[in-house]
């Protein structure tokens, strides 16, 4: 099975309610690329431009190996339309506030998977009649956890404990997937020389690595002053990361917990666990069921899916209370609740046919749509699962 072989075979399209006006403070763009990551692209829109990064709003992270349509807002009057060979950004009106999660349906996909033998057909079918009947757990995917160093772990989690130092050093060293060879080279030197801030210092490329290891070589433990540096946006999806993590175990654990046959599939931050099909009471319980993310108020369905989260914080020496940071304020845990299961809209899937890029081999395309925030790959993962 091969998936995203091209941007082509992977295709985003955001659903929202926008409210659209002739003219407004915020200009709005309909944002399309392949081999980009939201950030890293409006990043290098915003330099091109010689704006504030703070300007640009979206609605949603997209993948970089698909190919993503989105909305974007500027606040800016000036019409930054452009149309390169791996992106294009076109003003299709304006709007009053800026672009936002809060504006987002969901999301349209139509993906190609190839390489597929007339055996691997036949079982993806069959689960697409499953997953039509009984759903798939709403985990994150491993998109979310980018941010997670093989070796240290994730950042919050750190932060949660007063662990501010080694904190820190995730933040500055952590290692991520799809880093460069330059930039990993630096980051193990940062971890090998740790403490040795002016060494450190001398190595810095980025601003923020120069900015908080001079404030360590003039304050060698000022851990939580430099924490205090980050931006509130890089904060906040650091966080995010950690609420994920406490998510997808949370999940993990009830449907341990009804004693499902169930089958593993590895995942960065852990496996994931996904049923074939459910008894009606099974189905009725997790239909209904929506989860807190993690904060220091949280609201609970019922007093299993408390207790499970309990012993998972106890496991790994955090309080609730911990969620609400005194020291480092700049973002913040805020609880939100996330159905457990997710039902994809229009599922479809078309006829199996030749694969042109694998002779000999067949491929199919699926077409559906995804609640905000639920994830295409992972209805691909439940699909072609051992």
């Amino acid at each position: 099975m091969k998936l995203k072989v091209i941007p082509e075979d992977f295709v985003v399209r955001e659903l929202a309610r926008l409210p659209i006006k002739e003219k407004g403070p915020y200009r709005l763009y309909l944002f399309e690329k392949k081999g980009w990551n939201t950030i890293d692209l409006l990043i290098r829109l915003a330099k091109a431009h010689r704006l504030p990064y703070r300007l640009f709003a979206y609605g949603g992270l997209k993948d970089r190996h698909a190919h993503t349509f989105q909305y974007v807002t500027v606040k800016h009057p000036a019409d930054l339309t452009t149309e390169e060979e791996t992106f294009s950004l076109q003003s299709i009106g304006y709007m009053d506030r800026p672009m936002g999660p809060d504006l987002l349906e969901g999301n349209e996909f139509a993906i190609t998977i190839r390489a597929l033998g007339a055996a691997e057909v036949c079982r993806i079918s069959r689960r697409v009649d499953e997953v039509r009947g009984f759903g798939y757990p709403n985990y994150y995917d491993n998109q979310r956890f980018g941010s997670m160093d093989r070796q240290m772990g994730l950042m919050a989690e750190r932060l949660l404990k007063k662990h501010y130092n080694g904190s820190l050093q995730i933040y500055l060293t952590g290692i991520y997937p799809e880093e460069k060879k330059e930039a990993r080279e630096r980051k193990l030197f940062f971890r090998e020389h740790w403490g040795d801030w002016s060494t450190c210092l001398a190595r810095a490329k980025t601003t923020m690595e120069s900015r908080i290891f001079s404030l360590l070589v003039e304050k060698p433990k000022a851990y939580i002053e430099a924490l205090q540096m980050i931006p509130r946006e890089e904060l906040s999806l650091l966080f995010s990361a950690y609420q994920s993590f406490l998510f997808n175990e949370l999940l993990r654990r009830i449907l341990l917990e009804f004693g499902l046959e169930l089958t593993a599939v590895p995942g960065t931050a852990g496996p994931y666990l996904f049923y074939r099909r459910l008894e009606r009471k099974e189905l009725g319980y997790l239909r209904a069921l929506s989860l807190p993310l993690a904060a220091s108020r949280m609201e609970f369905p019922d007093a299993m899916s408390e207790r499970l989260f309990a012993a998972i914080l106890e496991e790994r020496g955090i309080k609730r209370s911990s969620f609400n940071l005194r020291k480092v304020r700049q973002a913040f845990f805020k609880s939100t609740p996330r159905e457990a299961i997710v039902f994809p809209g229009n599922f479809r899937i078309q006829p199996a046919e030749p694969d042109d890029l694998y002779p000999g081999r067949q491929k199919i395309r699926l077409f559906f749509k995804l609640p905000r925030g639920s994830y295409g790959t992972m209805l691909i993962k439940r699909l072609t699962m051992p």
